[in-house]
């Protein structure tokens, strides 16, 4: 029988070594190109929004971009540095992006809002029979009572007069009108002065009358009372009529004219 020959073992095979980790340096990038956007948006200051947001993921990204580079996972710490820091400078150039915007818009809002209240304000100006009444007349201030022909002026360019009240004899069929009392009638006259059309259907036109002055109830009749209607155009003017029923003993007729909701009403003493 045959023996079989026995060989000794060879050597062990070694293992391949494992293959090398890919560094992950992606959100250390991203944080440098965020940032850097961020800066350069935050230079215009109504772009403080966007500066803030990218300024924030910058900084987001920048710290993770670190925390890998302490893990081994990515190998560019100094890239990952760069855009922590700029995403820091990008949210502090958004915060005084902002604060100049928000200034600037505060103080254009309050400019427009003087020149609205400036323009609501009337200038008065003396023409009236009345004016003789008084030293100088009207004194060019809204606080004062205008009087019978004054005209109250608008920096809009509309004009408001207001005629003497005269007797008046309301018709059968009035409305508002008391036996007892006395009917007065003014006219009311609206100019536009100004560049552009004036709506006059909001003109509201009150009055008072007697010593507790109460309020004059206005007279409807076929004559009077029916109001302003309408746009009035530049360089073109309307009158209207209206009529007020007052105490047998009033001395004096207050009357307020309101030409729309924008512009303060003024206010004129009219005698009796």
């Amino acid at each position: 029988m045959s023996q079989q020959m026995q060989f000794p073992p060879g050597p062990p095979v070694p293992m391949g070594a494992p293959a090398p980790q890919t560094a992950r340096n992606g959100l250390g990038v991203a944080a440098l190109v965020l940032g850097v956007i961020g800066v350069l948006s935050g230079l215009i200051p109504l772009l403080f929004w966007l500066a803030g947001t990218l300024g924030l993921l910058a900084l987001i990204f920048g710290l993770v971009g670190r925390g890998r580079v302490k893990r081994g996972q990515a190998t560019n710490k100094g890239v990952a540095l760069a855009g922590l820091l700029l995403g820091i400078a990008a949210m502090v150039v958004a915060v005084i992006g902002a604060v100049i915007t928000f200034t600037a818009v505060k103080g254009a809002v309050d400019e427009i809002n003087k020149s609205l209240e400036s323009s609501a304000q009337p200038k008065t100006g003396t023409t009236g029979e009345d004016a003789a009444d008084t030293e100088g007349g009207a004194s060019g201030s809204g606080s004062e009572a205008l009087h019978a022909g004054d005209t109250a002026e608008y920096d809009s360019g509309l004009s408001v007069t207001v005629s003497k009240a005269t007797s008046y004899s309301p018709d059968d069929f009035a409305v508002g009108h008391k036996g007892s009392n006395k009917a007065y009638k003014i006219t009311v006259q609206l100019e536009n002065k100004g560049k552009e059309k004036f709506d006059s259907t909001l003109t509201l036109v009150e009055a008072r009358a007697g010593e507790d002055g109460k309020n004059a109830e206005q007279i409807f009749d076929g004559s009077v009372g029916k109001g302003f209607t309408g746009k009035i155009l530049p360089g073109k003017s309307a009158s209207v009529e209206f009529a007020f029923d007052a105490p047998a003993t009033a001395k004096n007729l207050d009357v307020e004219v309101a030409p729309g909701l924008e512009l303060d009403a003024a206010q004129w003493e009219l005698k009796l």
